[in-house]
């Protein structure tokens, strides 16, 4: 049921998000929903918390891969994570999103998020230690991967490949 919450958040928008679209979504009897999620603050705190659940899956799966050797490597790795948020899991990137702007009214919504932008931290941290970048340079790799997700999106055509781009950031931030 609350993966089909993030669907719905994700394709349809903040607004879209009731409790009677979730049972269409999760197709449930009507009520359902609300008698796991009371108000639309505890439909969003699950929300973000499934996604929170989600996204540490995915990165304890990446982090059981072996860490780039090379920094060509790491930029193809980071290259297939921008893309894959902006296919395969364009809804869930997309809800994550809708979420920032829920969070300022809701402060365990704001919790799950910034739990989440750690542990992406984090990750990003030993990709860039094992190529040799310095520790420094993670946020900043980190801000560009959001900009660069974000970005896509948005755009018409979000298909370009990031691989270029983000080799020619990090040779940038190794030369710092």
């Amino acid at each position: 049921m609350i993966d089909a919450a993030i669907e719905v958040l994700g394709t349809r928008g903040p607004r879209a998000l009731t409790h009677r679209a979730v049972d269409d979504a999760a197709g449930v009897p009507t009520g359902t929903t609300s008698n796991y999620f009371r108000t639309r603050d505890a439909l969003l705190i699950g929300v973000t918390e499934r996604l929170e659940q989600r996204d540490y899956a995915d990165w304890a799966a990446s982090s059981s891969a072996p860490a780039p050797e090379t920094l060509d490597r790491l930029a193809a790795g980071l290259a297939e994570f921008v893309t894959r948020a902006v296919t395969t899991d364009r809804a869930r990137t997309l809800a994550r999103y809708a979420l920032f702007l829920e969070a300022q009214s809701a402060p365990a919504v704001l919790e799950s998020l910034q739990r989440g932008h750690a542990r992406l931290t984090d990750w990003a941290a030993t990709m860039v230690r094992a190529v040799g970048v310095h520790h420094r340079a993670t946020r900043p790799l980190v801000d560009y991967l959001e900009g660069a997700i974000m970005h896509r999106l948005a755009a018409p055509h979000p298909l370009d490949d990031p691989e270029p781009e983000l080799r020619r950031m990090l040779r940038v931030l190794i030369s710092e």
